[in-house]
């Protein structure tokens, strides 16, 4: 299990940047915040596959809340 990323979004001229806290090369940008959001996950999704294909770990995130 992965866990759960902390995503951290920064407002920019152009809309929203976002990027995950444990894992700082998933980085986005969008025009506005869900947009951001959505582009975020499939960042996450295309960077684990990209690593499973090269045989790299991938980070962990935090546990979930139970």
């Amino acid at each position: 299990m992965l866990g759960n990323y902390t995503a951290k979004y920064t407002k920019i001229s152009s809309g929203y940047m976002g990027q995950l806290v444990e894992w700082p090369e998933v980085i986005t940008e969008g025009r506005t915040l869900e947009e951001c959001r959505e582009m975020l996950n499939d960042a996450l999704r295309e960077m684990i596959l990209a690593y499973r294909q090269q045989n790299i770990e991938v980070p962990f995130g935090q546990a979930p809340l139970e």
